[in-house]
């Protein structure tokens, strides 16, 4: 198996699991889950390059050269996102509905 195969799986692993936790009102794990899932993808993106990216700061340097390589402001807005999720899996702060909203934009990464 490719690291770029592993990554894809872990994030259908993590996908999975969001949507579970999310049934089952879970939203601070699921917010975590569903950062999971955006951090597999981009590092799926990263090592079809040939980067291994082993760090949160290195996935932020990642995704801006990204946008800047690439112009798309959707894919900034998405990774803000995501790490909006992660902040809530410690902070605790979005509502469940914003939650929710989220996990869909995530899924149609």
């Amino acid at each position: 198996m490719t690291s770029i195969e592993f990554y894809l799986k872990l994030c259908e692993k993590y996908l999975n699991e969001a949507e579970e936790l999310l049934q089952k009102g879970d939203y601070l794990q699921a917010s975590e889950k569903a950062w999971r899932v955006a951090a597999e993808i981009v590092k799926a993106l990263a090592a079809k390059e040939g980067v291994d990216l082993r760090s949160h700061s290195e996935l932020h340097r990642y995704v801006a050269r990204l946008v800047e390589k690439t112009g798309d402001e959707e894919l900034k807005r998405l990774w803000s996102t995501a790490n909006e999720l992660h902040r809530n899996f410690y902070e605790n702060r979005l509502p469940p509905e914003l939650i929710k909203g989220c996990g869909e934009i995530l899924r149609n990464l």
